[in-house]
């Protein structure tokens, strides 16, 4: 039995999950939020860091600074327009993102959402166990394999399930310290 596409499949949730979470706004400037806001360059939607330099000068600041001045405008409306609940302020040349200090209570908001993300992603990890064990199943009752490579199959999908789940905690148990100690 091959367990190299359930391995990938759990891979990508998890993959997934750290990607939702860069993207989290932790009270601390994080230029991945940015990855999802798009500007029209041209007529093709761009995402911001193809046109401009974005950098970090201080811990709760991003700064934009477009190579075409001209799309300052544009950069400022893309993220108003998108939901990171930052206000960009333009002095002419480049774009800042100021983020606030996060208050107690919205830490803890921040905590329930990562928490469902882990979940999500633990859902996911669960279904990629039920297909290689279904798959395993199949294989069984074809005659492909035996009864005692069934079990076997088994055990070794619940290993790399609870290995993966495991990974899920780690990530989520850094990002929740993360927020609530900044």
């Amino acid at each position: 039995m091959d367990y190299n596409e359930i391995k990938e499949k759990m891979t990508k949730t998890i993959d997934n999950l750290t990607e939702k979470l860069s993207e989290v706004r932790a009270g601390r400037a994080n230029p991945s939020i940015l990855n999802k806001v798009k500007i029209d360059y041209y007529g093709t939607p761009t995402p911001i860091n193809q046109v401009a330099g974005i950098s970090v000068p201080e811990a709760r600041m991003i700064m934009i600074q477009p190579w075409d001045v001209s799309i300052l405008k544009e950069i400022e409306k893309a993220i108003l327009a998108s939901e990171i609940g930052i206000n960009p302020n333009n002095d002419g040349k480049v774009i800042r993102l100021v983020f606030p200090e996060l208050t107690e209570e919205r830490r803890k908001e921040l905590v329930k959402e990562i928490k469902k993300y882990a979940e999500d992603a633990k859902v996911a990890i669960r279904n990629a166990r039920r297909d290689g064990i279904d798959k395993a199943k199949a294989m069984q009752k074809d005659g492909e394999i035996t009864e005692d490579d069934l079990k076997v199959a088994e055990t070794e999908i619940q290993k790399i399930t609870d290995k993966n789940v495991e990974e899920v905690d780690k990530i989520v148990a850094a990002k929740e310290t993360e927020i609530m100690s900044i």
